[in-house]
């Protein structure tokens, strides 16, 4: 049948009433923790562009820096188990506060005192911080919403993380040149950088509000059986492996290249700190939108399906950036790669979550993480090694073998093979149905 104007038109007011009928279907916690999670978001955007300029002026090279990653990338791989028990044990709400806490304590400390063995001990600390929010994230969403708005909620949840954080990036560019005017000092100083970060300590602090004021379920925590998971991960091994040697691959390839971005775009092309923070900015706010969208995606094409077509999209767009003579293409290359990558990591985390029950679902989260964090753990020191004596071409070639690995096994496991071992038919239709049972990780 033709398609006149009003049939796309009366498509599009479709479309729009379900999205928002989905997030007006959001609970009352769900939407606290939104609030503190742009707040938030904004904050850890400002630590995410001048952390590494920060290290850098202080006389240290990028294989420091990749040692750090490390450290706190390994924390959070050894700790993800046990995590996940701590936050079955003290529940959700208090998971999210001691979790921010680490974070702002940690970065003030890095700022007063400033050297490798504190950058080392505090990034342990954010390893630990980083965990146990990760961690409480995705069941603390699946407790707190329907099969209905379900995967929008987890959408929306990392795209108001990454606009918020795009807001944090912009302004944080310009945060050490408003410092160093102030203090007198080049804006490319460590003095400069220190009181950039410092600021955002206040951020992540306010963060807390909205968080205080979501209500605990206590009971439905202390109900979790302590050893529920154990016995889960035992009984279903070949499940488990499906679901997690992805996000392990993912990792390998993304801790080589996404921790070092903004040095990318400073060594290799050149761009002023307020240049990679604008630029780091529109690449957020693009990766927010194409969240915003991936629940849509989903609920039409089928949750595997668009796992599989936006992050294979993304690999010749991956190629572009890390090879790519001329800024401009490198520009263009990083904004695709990036909502492209990005954008079904909510979605295949619904997945994840609705695979298993309600008592196993922390742990399914623990070992997301640790998948997750394997890469980021030893990656990044081989990646700062290849870049002091070769630059960045053999780390962003090994990032390219891991993604399409990735790929490769969410295409033949979940998209052709239709089903896990010890498992239900998985989602894979059109307008797919969520399991019965009623959480990154984003690469970048």
């Amino acid at each position: 049948m033709e398609k006149t104007p009003s049939n796309v038109e009366a498509k599009k007011t479709s479309f729009v009433k379900t999205y928002l009928e989905r997030i007006a279907a959001f609970s009352p916690n769900a939407r606290k923790y939104l609030i503190g999670t742009i707040i938030y978001g904004s904050a850890i955007g400002v630590y995410q562009l001048l952390f590494n300029f920060y290290v850098l002026s202080l006389g240290y090279n990028e294989a420091v820096l990749g040692n750090l990653v490390t450290a706190r990338s390994a924390t959070s791989l050894i700790v993800a188990l046990p995590m996940g028990y701590l936050a079955n044990r003290i529940g959700h709400k208090r998971a999210f506060i001691v979790g921010h806490s680490g974070m702002g304590v940690a970065i003030l400390m890095m700022v007063l005192y400033p050297s490798v063995p504190i950058f080392v001990v505090m990034n342990i600390v954010i390893g630990l911080a980083q965990s146990l929010t990760a961690i409480t994230m995705g069941p603390f969403l699946m407790e707190n919403s329907g099969e209905t708005e379900r995967t929008y909620l987890f959408s929306f949840s990392s795209g108001l993380s990454m606009t918020a954080s795009s807001i944090g990036q912009w302004v944080g560019g310009y945060l050490p040149m408003w410092a160093g005017t102030r203090l007198a000092v080049s804006a490319t100083s460590a003095t400069a950088y220190a009181w950039a970060l410092g600021i955002i300590v206040i951020g992540v602090a306010v963060s807390l509000i909205p968080i205080f004021m979501i209500s605990q379920n206590r009971a439905k925590d202390s109900n979790l059986a302590s050893f529920a998971p154990i016995n889960y991960m035992r009984k279903n091994p070949g499940k488990l492996n499906k679901l997690i040697l992805p996000i392990l691959c993912t990792s390998i390839g993304a801790g080589m290249i996404m921790p070092f971005m903004n040095v990318f775009f400073r060594n290799v092309h050149n761009l002023s700190d307020a240049s990679i923070g604008v630029l780091f900015a529109w690449g957020s706010l693009a990766m927010g939108i194409g969240l915003l969208l991936a629940p849509a995606l989903a609920e039409k094409f089928g949750k595997i399906q668009v796992v599989v077509a936006t992050q294979g999209l993304s690999i010749p767009f991956l190629a572009l950036l890390g090879f790519a003579p001329w800024f401009g293409v490198a520009a263009m290359a990083y904004y695709f790669r990036l909502v492209l990558m990005n954008m079904s990591s909510p979605v295949y985390t619904t997945f994840t979550m609705e695979q298993v029950e309600p008592e196993s679902r922390a742990m399914v989260a623990s070992l997301s993480s640790m998948a997750s964090n394997f890469g980021w753990a030893f990656s990044p020191t081989f990646s700062g090694y290849f870049q002091v004596n070769y630059g960045f071409a053999p780390p962003f070639l090994i990032t390219i073998f891991f993604y399409i690995a990735s790929v490769a096994m969410y295409y033949f496991w979940f998209w052709k093979g239709r089903s896990l071992p010890g498992a239900a038919p998985l989602d894979l239709e059109v307008n797919p149905q969520p399991a019965d049972c009623p959480d990154k990780v984003l690469d970048a």
